[in-house]
């Protein structure tokens, strides 16, 4: 290990996330953080399999005189969202992760650290490491791009596992056990337009809106925090309005499942009305700044010099992209009316981008009740056909339903007041895991998910603390040895 994370217990966890870390394995760029998993299999004599899609499983017998347990398989994704500042330079292809420990928590420069869920991917390794614990027969599934649409639990066929009961490693809140999860869908919409000459008498700027703190569009979507192209687009909106300016470029978000943290646009404006538009876009900073004030301290809207612009897109294009998306619903549609906190329902404009003569949208619609993840997605169809647009959806993943009787709950239930000398939290979270997708391949498989406190996931402030991973290790030793017997059959 190297002098970063050198020190931190347990000591096995932070080895193998350091290595992680020190592999570049983006969402699609996953070939060598397997390889790494493979490598580990061989090296430690364990059967080590790998399906048709790239998802690795790795087999560990029981400790002696524990063969009788349900055969348990711990889980979780190998890739990693990658998301930096702007003026951060890195590229996740090729480059490490630069890593620091900072008090309890361990953190990277100016990118996301990848302990989602990386954090989860070396606990697992470390279990298959260990020589010194009790437990049942293992088993490892490392899946690939999960960040992107789970495509490697889509992939799963019946048969590549033999557990019974499976631990999801990808949950974030200390203390807490998670028996459901939203299912998701994306939402794309392609506004072609015709491209113009500027207007003669033209200036050209850009709008700049910065400063956020972005995040996941599930477990973040109820902390109110600012949306770069929802912002980006007011002001567009108003000005477009007031001014006439043309829009030549838009762009913001980079991730169907964060929260656009940073949204531009390139304009032209009659030159007797630059000065004006300059003026309407400071006094607007003032206004959104005041409305973001205690959540978004470092919003930041801003006008910039650009290069003169080739070509503008023509006038009722522009409007109906502008009018879409100020009415497109975005954040929390519903809560849900059973469990106390939780999102039922809700929708994320997340990315925009163009092209040389058209521009395209990404929304994440999520839900834990199907119907209502389907209607808040054709919602979002809706009002884009409404305004012309090309309109399509993604694949949909389903969600997971919660199990109060589960036997591993109890199980996890009764360790954790032993231990700490007070109940969890039992909760189902706003968020894809794939427990979904794999209990339909297995609807047998007994199912729980929990993990330690990371932060600011899918942002550069992702942040994971120390001592709640030592907590988590602690946990998850426990239970393994505590895991049911096999079903008499």
């Amino acid at each position: 290990m190297s002098a970063v994370l050198q020190g931190l217990k347990p000591e096995l966890i932070w080895k193998h996330f350091e290595a992680i870390c020190g592999i570049p394995h983006p969402s699609k760029h996953e070939e060598k953080i397997a390889q790494y998993v493979k490598d580990f299999g061989k090296k430690h004599n364990l059967e080590t399999n790998v399906d048709d899609f790239g998802n690795v499983v790795i087999k560990k017998p029981a400790t002696k005189g524990l063969e009788h347990l349900t055969p348990v398989v711990l889980q979780g994704h190998l890739d990693m969202v990658p998301e930096k500042n702007n003026d951060t330079e890195h590229n996740f292809e090729t480059d490490p992760l630069k890593i620091f420990v900072d008090g309890d928590w361990v953190r990277a420069t100016g990118t996301t650290l990848g302990a989602d869920n990386g954090i989860g991917v070396a606990a697992a390794l470390a279990v298959a490491e260990s020589t010194n614990l009790k437990h049942g027969p293992l088993e490892f599934l490392f899946t690939l791009d999960e960040e992107t649409g789970m495509f490697g639990a889509v992939a799963l066929k019946p048969g590549f596992l033999d557990a019974h009961i499976l631990i999801n490693l990808d949950s974030e809140e200390d203390g807490a056990l998670y028996i459901g999860c939203a299912g998701g869908k994306n939402t794309y919409a392609k506004f072609k337009y015709s491209a113009e000459n500027i207007p003669s008498g033209s200036q050209t700027m850009k709008i700049v809106v910065t400063g956020l703190r972005g995040g996941h569009s599930g477990l973040d979507i109820a902390a109110n925090r600012g949306n770069a192209i929802k912002i980006l687009n007011r002001v567009l909106w108003g000005l477009s309005k007031e001014f006439g300016v043309r829009l030549a470029h838009i762009e913001g978000g980079s991730k169907h499942n964060a929260i656009p943290r940073e949204a531009n646009a390139v304009i032209t404006v009659e030159k007797n009305k630059a000065a004006g538009v300059k003026a309407y876009i400071e006094n607007f900073n003032t206004t959104i700044k005041a409305e973001h004030a205690t959540v978004e301290p470092g919003l930041l809207v801003k006008t910039e010099e650009a290069e003169t612009a080739d070509k503008v897109m023509d006038v009722i294009t522009q409007m109906n992209l502008l009018n879409a998306l100020y009415a497109l619903p975005n954040g929390v549609v519903t809560m849900s009316p059973d469990i106390k906190d939780l999102v039922e329902t809700s929708t994320n404009l997340a990315v925009i981008t163009t092209d040389s003569l058209s521009v395209n949208v990404v929304t994440s619609q999520r839900s834990s009740v199907e119907s209502e993840k389907e209607d808040v997605a054709n919602m979002a169809y809706s009002l884009f056909s409404l305004s012309g647009a090309e309109v399509s959806h993604g694949d949909s993943y389903p969600g997971w339903k919660p199990n109060v009787h589960s036997p591993i709950l109890k199980v996890m239930k009764e360790v954790y007041k032993s231990k700490y000398g007070n109940d969890p939290e039992i909760k189902a979270i706003h968020a894809g895991l794939e427990c979904g997708i794999i209990n339909e391949r297995y609807p047998e498989m007994d199912m729980i998910s929990f993990g330690p406190t990371i932060m600011g996931a899918h942002s550069p402030d992702e942040k994971v603390q120390i001592s709640a991973v030592a907590k988590f290790w602690d946990l998850l030793i426990a239970v393994l040895e505590n895991v049911p017997a096999k079903k008499a059959v």
